[in-house]
């Protein structure tokens, strides 16, 4: 530790060596004084006889210095003296560094926040979620989750859950919240522990309402019950059903689900207390949950998923009649098994990276010019002495500064970006909520960003140390070789940019083009005019037998309402949250219920829901209230249902079968096709039933066009409906509105892929109008002169406009070229990416020509 305490205690041996000589050099002068010399002569003969003091002090202070320390703080000092003469310098390539560094930065943390950080419970590695390798689906039935639980070799557990949605009081008016039904080993597949109480557990499970428990999370605790501990022990309603509270979940625990927080989680043997759950517990056919498990050390996803499967089999030979063939494929938790995120982020975070590429060839670029610049003050310092290994060295600590600031600004601009992105709820009324805290990782990212850009291009005017000639440049000012033959190093890192700039906006007017298409794809409903209002009749404690009459009754009020001219239900609301049903469909006469014809899409519907939808009736007719359950089942099916299972055949009075034990359904009409889960999919099979006949979902959502504005017809239809009860929760929206879960990817792709192209944008903005003002600056002599000798303005403009033009060009067409072939990774961010759109590349051409209007007339 010597040379540590030498380093901080140097300035007081410099000082006592300086004093040692002044004291030498004074006795030596009065010595020869006394000898008869002068004392002008005697300190002349004096420092003659001692030598150089400077350079006798700096030899000696070697003794207490690290010399590569002080050569690099050397290098720091005139490196920073260096950017704070040149001030504009300096903060272009700080907030050119810092927007590129930015960019990646928030990515990454959604990034990682999303896919990359592990799950918030104990030994994430070892969880798996189970899917259906060929049907692309996670849903199990409740009989063969207890099934795969209880016979399989590989897991230490299987727990099992789904999301629902309730109201929960305490005695006041329901308040709808989002919770799991959950299997009773849950939280000990998990290994969580409660920060209160404790947690429910698979032994105290004795069969269908046996656990009339529920265990809070801690968010909803603090939130809703001020974070009082005594609710441990009392009990609340939950869909007007008396539940005890077990514990608390710990702080920051949300299961298995990245980005949804519920509020309760509720044993799977209450289902049937919250809404109609006794059809899922004992029936095979009914696939509703999740299953998850922990796997046994030593064992690989592809053995557990091989013993899944051979348990498959063995129910199929037990239960011939079953659907089975599980396939099974074991996948990280998170995203709500939702892969196209995975793409999308991933596609997102290499259109970050391209923005930091086009920040770096930026900064090159200008880099390389003011190298350009300096090129006679470093011949200057090479011709005295320095090698060029020190001058590099200190156009690298420069660069390195520049990084490190950027970086800096960079990493707090983001920060308070991912603060504001923690805090916004993108769909309000749905638990989704992204924590997007920073870790570890995040920073190191931003700063190997941050020395790997700056290495970057303080590398890159290398080339002009090495090859100069200093005595040429002495006498000339030129020296530096052009690097092939025609086109310099900048014009080459200037290409590489507009490249990027033009291969990012092409994705921002992809996405906008995407976002168009999704305001106006065909639907197969009007939502233009219409109001929808939803509720859940369980929460203010209606059962089964009570559906129907009161949805009779909210319809007929609902109709007496003077401006509205159509009214009708719908159990899930289109293009929404809690859409959709599926079932399997067979032609009449099956016997065989293994493999089914179609899977088709199912609805609820009450009659004069298609007028009040716009959706188009094609064929037959529509629903009556004759449609009862004592009449003949019938159905409604659209032109994809009809195509798939009937052919060219007319529909209409044709029979089919949802599975053994079912009546015959027959086709009464045929409605045009929709879009039903998401905009971007395809036409899907879908079936709508009388809800006369369908009457066990509780959900409800009243479908009400009309002439009266938003806010009257808001106001009427909430003292309509509170008026047949009070306690019913109402959530009323227009139905534009209510597509704002269907948007909101396109709309994210849009705002992303936007930001990316405009922060390209001006990237390429500061770059082009940089060296164009360089490139012109430079040949202002020469253009003097070409004028003095009479040369015309428009030759003055071609050739310096040339050069820069072509690079504007060549530039544009790559980058569009690379967007054009970058269709199928747009794809996975883009709804109907198509870069061969004619406005796409117009757009395209239309941004690239503004850019070039940097390249202006008034500069020569």
């Amino acid at each position: 530790m010597g040379w540590f305490r030498q380093l901080f205690s140097r300035r007081h041996r410099y000082d006592e060596l300086s004093e040692t000589i002044r004291e030498h050099l004074d006795e030596k002068i009065a010595d020869l004084m006394d000898r008869g010399l002068t004392r002008e002569d005697a300190a002349r003969t004096a420092r003659r006889e001692f030598g150089n003091v400077t350079r006798i002090e700096e030899h000696s202070r070697e003794v207490w210095q690290w010399r590569k320390m002080e050569a690099i703080r050397a290098d720091v000092k005139y490196a920073l003296r260096q950017l704070v003469k040149h001030p504009g310098f300096t903060f272009t390539a700080i907030l050119t560094l810092a927007l590129g560094i930015g960019a990646n930065v928030v990515v990454f943390s959604v990034l990682n926040a999303l896919i990359l950080r592990p799950l918030n419970v104990p030994n994430p590695k070892s969880l798996w979620l189970v899917e259906h390798k060929e049907r692309d689906s996670y849903y199990q039935s409740y009989p063969d989750y207890l099934d795969y639980r209880d016979r399989n070799l590989t897991f230490e557990g299987l727990g099992a859950y789904d999301p629902v949605s309730a109201g929960v009081s305490t005695g006041k008016t329901p308040r709808r919240e989002f919770g799991y039904l959950a299997s009773g080993n849950y939280f000990d597949v998990l290994g969580v522990r409660p920060v209160l109480g404790h947690f429910f557990h698979a032994k105290a499970m004795h069969g269908i309402g046996s656990a009339p428990y529920v265990v809070l999370s801690f968010d909803f605790w603090q939130g809703y019950f001020n974070g009082n501990p005594d609710i441990i022990g009392t009990t609340i309603d939950i869909d007007k059903q008396s539940f005890t509270v077990m514990g608390i979940a710990p702080r920051g625990f949300h299961g298995t689900e990245t980005f949804y927080w519920p509020s309760f989680w509720v044993p799977i043997v209450e289902a049937t207390q919250l809404g109609n759950g006794a059809t899922f517990l004992d029936n095979r056919s009914n696939h509703n949950f999740w299953m998850f498990g922990r796997l046994k050390i030593g064992i690989t996803p592809q053995q557990a998923s091989d013993d899944l499967n051979a348990i498959s089999q063995q129910l199929t030979a037990e239960y011939p009649t079953a659907d089975y063939g599980l396939n099974a494929r074991l996948v990280r938790p998170g995203l709500m098994g939702d892969r196209a995120a995975h793409g999308f982020l991933g596609g997102i975070m290499v259109l970050a990276v391209l923005v930091l590429l086009a920040a770096c060839a930026n900064l090159g670029s200008v880099f390389a010019a003011r190298v350009a610049d300096r090129k006679r003050e470093l011949a200057i310092r090479l011709a005295i002495g320095s090698s060029r290994r020190a001058v590099l060295r200190g156009l690298l600590t420069e660069a390195i500064l520049i990084s490190a600031m950027g970086g800096s600004v960079g990493t707090i601009l983001a920060a308070f970006l991912l603060q504001v992105f923690s805090r916004w709820r993108p769909l309000a009324d749905l638990p989704f909520h992204v924590a997007v805290n920073p870790d570890a990782k995040v920073y190191a990212l931003a700063l190997l960003l941050s020395l790997g850009s700056g290495i970057f291009f303080g590398l890159l005017p290398a080339h002009q140390i090495k090859e100069s000639d200093t005595a040429q440049i002495m006498k000339s000012g030129a020296g530096a070789k052009v690097v092939f033959r025609k086109f310099t190093l900048r014009d080459i890192l200037l290409s590489i940019q507009i490249t990027l700039c033009t291969l990012l906006i092409t994705a921002s007017l992809v996405a906008l083009r995407g976002m168009e298409r999704s305001l106006h794809a065909p639907l197969g409903f009007r939502p233009k005019g219409v109001m929808l209002a939803s509720t859940d009749l369980t929460m203010a404690g209606y059962r089964e037998d009570d559906f129907l009459p009161v949805r009779k009754r909210m319809l007929e009020e609902t109709a007496s309402i003077p401006g509205v001219q159509a009214v009708g239900i719908i159990d899930r609301n289109l293009l929404g949250d809690d859409c959709c049903g599926m079932e399997s469909v067979f032609h009449m006469g099956t016997t065989d219920f293994r493999k089914d014809v179609l899977i088709a899409l199912n609805f609820s519907i009450s009659p004069g829901y298609l007028r009040a939808a716009g959706t188009r009736l094609l064929a037959g007719r529509g629903f009556t209230w004759h449609d009862t359950a004592k009449s003949p089942p019938v159905a409604l099916v659209n032109e994809a249902f009809a195509r798939m299972m009937f052919g060219n055949k007319p529909a209409v009075g044709q029979h089919f079968l949802l599975y053994r034990g079912t009546h015959p359904k027959e086709i009464v009409g045929v409605v045009e096709n929709g879009k039903y889960q998401s905009l971007t999919e395809e036409s899907q099979p879908a079936m709508f039933f009388p809800l006369a006949q369908e009457v066990n979902n509780n959900d409800t959502t009243l479908v009400v066009r009309s002439v009266l504005s938003q806010p009257q017809i808001t106001r009427a239809l909430y003292r309509t409906l509170s008026g047949i009860n009070s306690s019913l929760p109402l959530t009323v929206r227009s139905w534009p509105e209510e597509l704002g879960f269907a948007l909101f990817p396109a709309r994210a792709a849009t705002a992303a892929l936007g930001i990316m192209g405009f922060l390209a944008a001006m990237l390429a903005l500061t770059g082009i109008f940089g060296m164009a003002t360089y490139s012109v600056s430079k040949r202002m002599k020469e253009l003097g002169i070409r004028v003095a000798l009479g040369a015309a303005h428009m030759q003055l403009l071609g050739s310096a406009l040339a050069r820069p033009l072509i690079l504007l060009l060549t530039g544009s067409v790559a980058g569009l070229l690379l967007g054009v072939f970058a269709s199928r990774f747009l794809a996975q961010i883009v709804y109907e990416a198509t870069p061969r759109d004619p406005l796409v590349l117009g757009g395209v051409i239309l941004a690239m020509s503004v850019l070039a209007r940097v390249y202006r007339p008034e500069q020569i």
